[in-house]
């Protein structure tokens, strides 16, 4: 199970968000998010923030970092990602949605979000479910895994509600991979549409704000 930080809105949580770093960083990374997001109406939450293990990354030359698979290239129109670590970061999230269940909060009132890396790894894992989750916030990134996503997608996962949003001036994961993978998911029946905000590879006052709003619907469903 990976190490995490955890963080609680209030006695007796009955959602939980898990949500997943970018590359390089870690599970304390997004943990100042909570005051600005949550909503004095809301429910009481449980965010998770699990560390990514620590590998060496290929086009970082090598240097070892936390991450949710190695990248292989800077190229966004060839395979870049490492796939055996992209499902090894699969099951991993996994066994955190398992563990939420066993603390007695169901798949159903899960929310997995990321950011970059993390936010790939959010498609990967909630595509794939027989399960669907309440709902996928995937911020600033791109489809990994994406000739077998046709495939390997389920009915579940491909209904399950989805946030997407990236910055129009991103150097790191380009607009064009976002809206890509927004279109890819368009085309197999998913509700895809890609928020674009005026920032770099980050997040936004506007992005945090939308992001609420929709969590909000989320627990009211």
């Amino acid at each position: 199970m990976l190490e995490t930080v955890e963080t609680s809105t209030g006695p007796r949580p009955v959602f939980s968000v898990i949500w997943l770093h970018g590359l390089g960083a870690d599970g304390h990374d997004f943990a100042p998010i909570v005051p600005e997001l949550v909503r004095r109406d809301w429910p009481a939450l449980r965010f998770v923030f699990p560390h990514a293990p620590v590998m060496p990354i290929t086009i970082n030359n090598g240097h070892a970092m936390r991450a949710w698979y190695d990248i292989v290239s800077l190229d966004f129109s060839k395979v870049r990602e490492d796939a055996a670590g992209v499902r090894r970061s699969i099951a991993e999230v996994e066994a955190l949605i398992g563990r939420e269940r066993d603390r007695g909060i169901p798949a159903h009132r899960v929310i997995l979000a990321g950011f970059s890396q993390g936010g790939a790894i959010t498609l990967a894992a909630g595509l794939r479910r027989e399960q669907p989750l309440l709902g996928l916030a995937v911020l600033s990134a791109y489809l990994p895994l994406a000739a077998e996503t046709p495939v390997e997608a389920t009915p579940q996962g491909l209904t399950t509600p989805l946030f997407m949003a990236h910055g129009t001036q991103d150097p790191v994961v380009p607009l064009a991979a976002g809206q890509r993978a927004a279109d890819t998911l368009r085309a197999l029946g998913m509700d895809a549409s890609l928020r674009r905000y005026p920032m770099p590879h980050s997040v936004c006052a506007d992005e945090v704000r939308d992001l609420g709003d929709w969590m909000t619907q989320r627990f009211a469903a």
